[in-house]
């Protein structure tokens, strides 16, 4: 395995820092190491037997929380509002289709973000999260620090911890909330890892996180992500954009997924409300007849993004609503299970997106715009979401238990 890892970390990989001091990096990476991993194994073999049912229709997946994780947030009141709002989201889904929920929160590792340009609007090198650097506005602050991949594990280990002590008490209504969150800086995912052979064939197990994914920025077939992710035993997600053809995502699936296991895979549609429709049919149809079971889930976030007149990065409720409703349409129409939704959301009471219930508009943006990287639904918001896409499962379960008859 150890030249198996060698070999996929060998190849090219986008959306890594620049770091100054490559010592300090292998440093920091072996005191890692010797930590203990933030997610216990049988957890995560729990989250795979949870995942198999929604790959075979029997549960929905809920996946949601901050866009990106920041030290200054990493609050106990933070961390539960962003729960409970899941929470809420999960009983209103539950209630409304009468399945079970599988929800797993973007916490404890969402340190990393991806970047447009390797450097920002004043020439300062771009903040890439704050496991690697700082959203201060200077040099020094954005100089990748190796030291901060410390900070954020130990925050990841509280956080998860706090996430057991509620599933204990009964505070999230379920004892079983996984963590999850974008496998992007390797040097971070190389740090805690070991051999699983409970399954198919050896693979390394990531004690990290349950449920990791790759996004659309480091997706490259030929890059070290991609191989990174084959090695994984963890339920895998694949964020796949609207350039995604039918025959890469096919190949993407037997990468991934080479030995057809329900719930391995989660391929993750982030596609903008007006595209879904015409780009989603072909590759649902072109992964189905490869006879792979993987879970379909929605982002309707990343491909609504826009710049409002007062420069803020925002979207828009009603895009973020059809982009979801046109996901079911696709699925109902060709007979397949939509699996679930993935979403960058908040229990705090912030003003990063527009219109839904609260009214926010493009000038109450700057009242309570708190994100560290893009624009989250609060909690009103999510909460006038779940409702709706609560119809559009219910109608998708009497579908498919007529078609059972």
């Amino acid at each position: 395995m150890a030249d198996r890892l060698a070999d996929a970390l060998a190849r090219p990989a986008a959306q890594q820092p620049d770091w100054p001091d490559p010592q300090g990096v292998r440093d920091v990476v072996a005191v890692l190491r010797r930590a203990e991993p933030i997610v216990a194994p049988a957890e995560t073999a729990r989250l795979r037997e949870e995942l198999a049912a929604v790959a075979r229709g029997e549960a929905f997946l809920l996946q949601g929380g901050d866009c990106a994780e920041s030290f200054a947030e990493n609050t106990e009141a933070h961390k539960l509002a962003n729960l409970r709002t899941l929470a809420r989201m999960a009983d209103v889904l539950t209630r409304r289709t009468g399945l079970p929920v599988v929800r797993v929160a973007r916490m404890a590792g969402q340190y990393a973000k991806p970047r447009s340009r390797p450097v920002d609007a004043q020439g300062l090198p771009s903040y890439r999260g704050d496991i690697v650097n700082s959203a201060e506005p200077t040099a020094q602050a954005r100089t990748p620090d190796p030291g901060r991949m410390l900070r954020a594990h130990a925050d990841a280990a509280h956080a998860t911890a706090l996430i057991r002590r509620l599933g204990r008490d009964g505070t999230l209504g379920a004892r079983n909330v996984h963590v999850s969150h974008e496998a992007l800086l390797l040097d971070y995912e190389r740090s805690s890892l070991w051999v699983d052979d409970s399954g198919p064939e050896p693979r390394l197990s990531s004690g990290l996180g349950h449920f990791l994914w790759i996004g659309e920025r480091t997706r490259q077939l030929d890059g070290a992500h991609i191989a990174f992710a084959q090695l994984l035993s963890n339920p895998i997600g694949l964020k796949i954009g609207p350039g995604t053809t039918p025959e890469e995502a096919v190949e993407y699936v037997h990468r991934l997924d080479p030995h057809a296991e329900p719930g391995r895979l989660t391929l993750i549609t982030r596609m903008g409300h007006t595209r879904i429709r015409d780009v989603l049919p072909p590759i649902v149809e072109k992964v189905a007849a490869a006879g792979h079971p993987v879970i379909w889930q929605c982002d309707p976030m990343h491909g609504n993004t826009y710049t409002s007149a007062n420069g803020y990065k925002t979207r828009q409720f009603d895009a973020i609503a059809d982009e979801i409703a046109g996901f079911f349409e696709v699925h109902r129409r060709l007979g397949t299970h939509p699996g679930g939704i993935h979403l960058e959301v908040t229990g705090d009471h912030v003003t990063e997106c527009v219109g839904g219930a609260p009214g926010t508009a493009e000038a109450d943006l700057p009242a309570r715009y708190r994100t560290a990287c893009d624009p989250r639904l609060n909690a009103d918001q999510a909460r006038e979401l779940a409702y709706t896409v609560a119809a559009w499962a219910a109608d998708s379960v009497t579908d498919r238990k007529a078609a059972l008859r």
